[in-house]
Order: C-alpha cells, then sequence, then structure tokens
C-alpha cells in the first residue's frame, strides 16, 4: 500500500507520502540485512502500483513475483497522530493485493526459498487472499520451505471469531511464529506473557518469538526461552517496528544467527525503526544496527 502519515506540519494537514504493507516493510526490512529477498503480491495499474516497484527495485527486493491487475486499483492508507497514538485508516476494499488468487501464485519460486513469510492480514483482506495464504503454506511445506506467520491482527477487516479461527490455524502451520501480545490476547483472552507463549507453543510453531512493544520480547525454541529487554530509543511513530522486527529476525536466522541472537539484533532494529516517521524510511539499515548493538554493550 501507499501511506500518507500526517507529520505535526502545518496544523497538522501535511502528509509524507512512504510506503506501507506489513509483509513489504518485514521484505525491506530483510533486504536492508542483506537477506535475498522475492515478494508475491499484487497492485494496479496505477501510479502508485508503479511507486511500491520502483520501491522495491531501490531496496532490491525481486517483485517479479507481483502481478499487475488491470482492473484493480493499489490500495492506500492514512496514519493520523494524536494524544492516544496512531490512527490508521484504509482505502483497500476490492484492491489489486485482496484479489489475489491461489491460482495466481508461483508455486516454483515459493520452492525455492528458505522461509515463507505472510502475516493476519494477508488472510483477512479477502476470502481468495486467505485462500492464497493456505496454498502458499501448503506449497512451502511440501518443499521442505519454512514458514513463518507474523499474526498483526486488525480486527477492522474481519469479526473476531473468524479471526481466530484463521489465525490458530495459520499458527498451527507455521514453523516460526512472531505474534504481539495484544493479539494473542484478543483471540484467547489470556494476558500473561509467558501464558501467551505457551499457548503458540502448544500449537506446533518449533519457535515462537512473543513481541511486547516497550517491553521487549519474548522468546523460545521450545526447549529454551529468553527474555530480552527493550532497546532504549524515544519513538516518534511504531508504524512498522514489528514488520521490522519479523525481516530482521529472519534474515538473521537464515544467515546463520541462533534464534537469540536474531532476537537480539531484531529489537534493536525495531527500536530503530520507530525514530521516524512512516514504515519504511526509517528502518534501519545493518550498520546502524550493529552499531546501536555496540553502542548498547559499552563499547565505542
Amino acid at each position: 500500500m501507499v501511506e500518507f502519515n500526517q507529520t505535526g506540519d502545518g496544523a497538522g494537514r501535511l502528509y509524507l507520502q512512504g510506503f506501507g504493507g506489513d509483509t513489504s516493510n518485514a521484505a525491506i526490512a530483510a533486504a536492508r540485512r542483506g537477506a535475498s529477498v522475492g515478494y508475491l503480491s499484487a497492485v494496479g495499474d496505477d501510479v502508485y502500483g508503479r511507486m511500491l516497484r520502483e520501491l522495491w527495485t531501490r531496496e532490491g527486493v525481486d517483485h517479479a513475483g507481483v502481478r499487475t491487475d488491470p482492473e484493480a486499483f493499489t490500495a492506500v492508507y492514512f496514519v493520523d497522530h494524536d494524544a492516544e497514538g496512531h490512527h490508521f485508516s484504509f482505502f483497500r476494499k476490492g484492491s489489486a493485493a485482496s484479489r489475489m488468487r491461489p491460482q495466481d501464485l508461483p508455486l516454483e519460486r515459493i520452492a525455492r526459498a528458505k522461509v515463507l513469510h505472510l502475516s493476519g492480514i494477508s488472510a483477512a483482506i479477502s476470502d481468495s487472499a486467505c485462500d492464497t495464504c493456505f496454498a502458499a503454506i501448503a506449497a512451502a511445506r511440501k518443499a521442505g520451505v519454512q514458514v513463518a506467520f507474523d499474526t498483526n491482527l486488525r480486527l477492522k477487516l474481519w469479526p473476531l471469531g473468524r479471526a481466530r479461527a484463521v489465525m490458530t490455524e495459520l499458527i498451527r502451520l507455521s514453523d516460526i511464529c512472531l505474534p504481539s501480545t495484544e493479539d494473542i490476547s484478543a483471540i484467547t483472552g489470556l494476558e500473561e506473557p509467558e501464558a501467551l507463549l505457551d499457548h503458540c507453543l502448544s500449537l506446533g510453531p518449533k519457535t515462537v518469538a512473543l513481541k511486547l512493544g516497550a517491553r521487549g520480547a519474548l522468546l523460545s525454541d521450545g526447549s529454551r526461552r529468553w527474555r530480552l529487554p527493550p532497546h532504549p530509543c524515544r519513538p516518534v511513530d511504531a508504524t512498522g517496528a514489528g514488520d521490522t522486527f519479523a525481516g530482521a529476525l529472519l534474515a538473521r536466522l537464515v544467515a546463520g544467527d541462533g534464534l537469540e541472537a536474531a532476537a537480539r539484533y531484531a529489537t534493536v532494529a525495531a527500536a530503530l525503526s520507530t525514530r521516524g516517521y512512516g514504515a519504511v524510511e526509517p528502518i534501519p539499515h545493518a550498520g546502524q544496527v550493529r552499531a546501536a548493538q555496540q553502542g548498547n554493550h559499552g563499547h565505542s
């Protein structure tokens, strides 16, 4: 999606044009770590679709698997800020991405990946998009490709009962689950982070990294668990922070890091991404994260 983010300038009437879409943000975060990343989606044959393709080209994200749908538009959304935090307004019903179907999937591209990453929003935007998620997961599992799932629950997109049923199944089918506390609380009624982690592990993923927002992260590989403190920062706009965490974590796992090291890195990357407006621009590059990590350890 193309993003318009309120900047606070011009009596609050100025908006910074940027880019969003949770899985696109995660793809860019992974690419900025040096990972080899391809993206599967659809855009309209319009100026915003072309802007997104230019973005992915600039960021080194292979978008050959992104269809151009001549009969649909590329979605946009607005982010407004006030004392309560940030508020999203989406204009995407009937968008190109929401019209994706299982038969549109380039299965051979999925089979060549190390990790297939998708989110709750991927499944929520339409019934056909939801079917496409399950078809992509089936192709990944058949090819021995790991499946990563970020819950990203948006109750504006679907009723809680359906979200609970679909997400529970998506967590069950994933190898790496990247939930947030709010999302799992909403679908389970549980509140304690340890209980939320246990719930996700009980469904089957080998790895769970529970995002605790300002409280850091809680993670487990099934046998051990770690509580990671947040990286100190002064957040301006948290849009896309969870996506940055997901992309950075997956990139570091694919590069060979253990879960704890990958998650420590991802926690710093996510914190740094909150220091500027918009979902994509503030995503840090690898050097910035390493510098911040060294600063954290008291090195120069």
